[in-house]
Formats: C-alpha cells, structure tokens, sequence
C-alpha cells in the first residue's frame, strides 16, 4: 500500500469504486509521489464514461473532446480544488504533432497507460494496488526516461514529449535511455510543428530548474535547442579573450548555473544564459586580445528576437531586455558620482537595480573569477542605497513653513527656518515629537527667543543633521564592507 494520497483523491476514487467502475490515480502524481516528491496535481482514470461521472459528481463540468470530467471539491488546499477525470482512452490520428485528433474509449486500464509518454508516466495506482505494464518503477529505481513503446511513434505523436523528456530529465536528475534519446535526436525537427508557446512552457521549467545549465546542454545534445535558441548555439566553441577562461557557450551556462544556484528570478536566469548571446557576432579578432564591441547593445536586440518568437509576455521581454542592455555598465570607485548612478537608475528602473546587480554577479562567475562581489561591486551597492536613502530634511517634519506663518502671524524670513531646523533636531532624538499639536506648541515657545539664540540653535541642529546623516552612511558602508 502507498501513503501519500490526500484524502479528497481517496473519497473521488472510492465514490468511482463504490459506483461499480475501476479508478486509478495516474501520470506524473504516481511518479512524484513514489519518488517522494510533491505533485503538482492528481488525475483519475476510470472506467466510467463521462456522463457516468457526471452522474456521480454533480459538481463537475465536462468541456473538452478528450473524456476528461473536471470535478471540484470543497478542498482547502488550491492544488486539490479540481480534480481531473479521465475515462480510459486510446488516441489515434495526431496531425497536428501534438494533439490526437481521434480518441476512442479503451476497454482496460492497461490498454489506456500504453498511450502515454513515458514509463515513469505509465504507473497507475491505488490504495491497495499498482498498475505498472511498462516497467516505469523499475526506471524510477534507475533514474531512466523511456518512452513507453516505441519512441518514434511517440514523438511523432507528440513532438512536445521531446522536450517534456529533456525537462524532466533535468528536473529529476535522470538520465534520457538510449533508444529513447536517439528517437529524439533523429526526430528533434518535428518541434518546428509545436506552438512556441507550448516550446516556450517546457523551456521555462528547464531554465527555473535547480540542474538549468544541464537542461540547455542536454538540449543541445538532444537537438532541440536549435528548434527553440538556434542563436545560443553560435557561441559552442566560440573564443574569448584574456578576460574569460571559457568559451563563449559555456560562459553562457556558467552564469546561468550560478544564478541558478541563487535560486534567482526568471528574468535574471534568461538574462544570465542570453547576456553574451551576440558575442559571436560582434568578435573582431582572435586569441587574447580579441574585442567584443556593443555586444552588449545587439545583444539586447537579439534577446528581445528570441523571447518575442517564443512568446514571453512584454513585461519580460522588456526586463529581460534592459538587464542585457545594461549588464556592462561602467563602475569605478574613484570615478563614479551620484548623478552617473541616479542616470543609470532612470535608464534601467529602480525595480530593476537588484536583477542588474545579479546578473553582474552571475556574469562574473561565470567567466570563472572566485568572487561574485568584488569590492568595486560592493561600492556600487553602497552608492545605490545612498542615492535611494530618503535624505534628512526638514521636509520630514508635519509642519511647514506656511503653518508657521499662519500660526505666528508674521512674514516670511530667517526665523521661519531657524525654527524648522530647530524642530527637526529635536524630532531627531525623539521622533514622538514629531506631532502637530507638539509642534505648534513648541513654536509658540521659540517664538520669544531672541534671533541670535535661534540662530545659535540652529546651527546646532543642523551638525546634529549632519551627525546622523554621517552615522547613517557609515553603516551602509559597513554594511557593503566599503570604505
């Protein structure tokens, strides 16, 4: 007997049982679920037709071709609150390279398994019994993905399972079986068929995986890469220069191997496997001293080509995009200014300053230095954070300068700001203080203080301004390890 199966799956199989139909958790929740994975999602298979189903589940909806019932339950959990139904089928007649375009019913649970992909797919299972006919837990103990039957047919079935095999080769950490790989390799250009969204899907799963860098190699490997980035290709074997220890392909999966490991966003990871994308088209020169000119700029051009043919939403695109654009942006301790950041801030967006900041991380392992954050880096933090530090200022205050006016009775001059720099060094050692009602009274009482002593106080406040503006800025620089 498994455990694991949550109780909503257990009461939908046992209602089909407890009906007089055969039911059967099936597909990839089977598989994760006896690698002692989380599944994402559980499916039924059953004996009884749709409208059986139906009958049984009156919560339910039935909207497709392909006898799958959609049942809700009252589940608390989001990954339970639907539960697909799938009646025992064969498929026949793909066309389309991806979705039959017949299906009829199939008569036993062993029948319906021969259609699916993969071994490791083809387990179905319930409380006191599993259904195994093509040896997939037999591949789970070897960490093997094998197509069930023939694997040509398979994929010439459905052009995508060659990219679901190398993703979840990569995902699981399994190896893709030889017959099963080589099917792949001579039938890699069906995937032309495939909608580039659907492409666009697995290859995100790929890239988000712990094992990313592996997932591209074994696409490549596989073929398929030149069917989904041809244009990474260009850098396989591709020299760099004295500042880079590898090529420019494996820079590439280099950089996004560690942020990867980072466990980095989406955005940073594409950028990271496509910063250098156009390198190879930009060289001049060979051996050390080769040059890379605005490779940077095409780059970008060509990363906005390949995410908008694989139809990634606008929103990366246009992250992805400027993260590439400005990957190579020039920092120097003792040259850089507050203004060249704030110009660099505007140029990338202030949303987009710590994915910048990654990516040059990630860039820099990846050309096999030992440190991510150098210290021209760290320095770089430091300024960023002190031109988005809000600077002390009397504006800070809940009291203007025409309240002051108002409140006193009298015009405008050096009195109002010696007031206000008065108040705000005494809201400094005690922010209570900052309250209107407190404020207006405490104005009323300097209001009698002769102009040289409010001047004497001011300038007070305003080295006590200074003082925490000081103390402030030197433990960001502790903070980034910065002199």
């Amino acid at each position: 007997m498994v455990s694991g199966i949550p109780l909503e799956v257990l009461e939908v199989v046992g209602k089909l049982e407890k009906a007089g139909f055969d039911a059967y958790v099936v597909g990839g929740c089977v598989r994760d679920l006896l690698l002692g994975r989380e599944p994402e999602d559980w499916d039924v298979t059953t004996s009884a037709k749709p409208e059986e189903i139906q009958k049984i589940f009156p919560e339910s909806f039935y909207e497709n071709k392909f006898f799958t019932v959609t049942v809700q339950t009252q589940s608390e959990d989001s990954k339970l609150k639907e539960i697909e139904i799938t009646t025992y089928r064969s498929d026949h007649k793909y066309t389309d390279r991806r979705r039959p375009e017949e299906v009829k019913y199939a008569e036993t649970i062993d029948e319906d398994l021969s259609r699916r992909d993969f071994t490791v797919n083809a387990i179905a299972l319930r409380a006191d019994k599993i259904v195994d006919p093509f040896g997939g837990q037999e591949d789970l103990k070897r960490k093997i993905i094998r197509a069930v039957g023939n694997p040509e047919e398979r994929f010439t079935e459905d052009a995508l399972r060659m990219m679901r095999a190398a993703r979840l080769a990569t995902v699981l950490n399994f190896t893709i079986e030889e017959k099963t790989k080589k099917a792949i390799q001579e039938k890699s250009a069906l995937l032309k068929e495939i909608s580039k969204e659907r492409v666009r899907d697995e290859l995100v799963k790929i890239i988000m995986a712990a094992r990313a860098r592996e997932g591209i190699e074994l696409l490549y490997e596989l073929k398929l890469l030149q069917y989904s980035m041809p244009e990474l290709e260009e850098g396989y074997g591709v020299q760099q220069n004295k500042h880079h220890k590898y090529t420019v392909w494996e820079h590439n999966l280099f950089s996004l191997e560690y942020a990867a490991k980072q466990q980095w966003n989406l955005a940073v990871r594409v950028a990271a496997l496509l910063h250098d994308v156009a390198k190879p088209r930009v060289k001049q020169g060979e051996g050390p001293d080769a040059t890379f000119y605005n490779h940077e700029v095409v780059g970008a051009s060509m990363a906005k080509q390949i995410l908008t043919r694989l139809k990634f939403p606008g929103k990366d695109i246009e992250k992805i995009t400027k993260l590439i654009r400005y990957h190579m942006f020039y920092y120097n301790v003792d040259e850089v200014t507050e203004s060249s950041v704030r110009r660099l801030v505007r140029k990338i967006g202030a949303e987009n300053i710590e994915s910048l900041l990654q990516l040059r991380m990630a860039d820099r392992i990846g050309s096999g230095v030992p440190k991510a954050q150098p210290y021209k880096l760290r320095h770089w933090q430091y300024m960023i954070e002190r031109v988005f530090r809000d600077p002390l200022s009397v504006t800070m205050l809940n009291i203007k300068g025409d309240d002051i006016l108002k409140l006193l009775g009298i015009s405008p001059g050096p009195r109002v700001g010696w007031f206000l720099h008065i108040l705000f060094g005494e809201v400094l050692d005690d922010p209570k203080k900052n309250d209107k009602a407190y404020l207006e009274s405490r104005l009323k009482e300097l209001h009698k203080f002769q102009d040289d002593e409010l001047r004497k106080l001011s300038e007070k406040a305003k080295e006590e301004m200074e003082r925490v503006e000081a103390a402030a800025d030197e433990n960001v620089k502790q903070k980034y390890f910065v002199k």
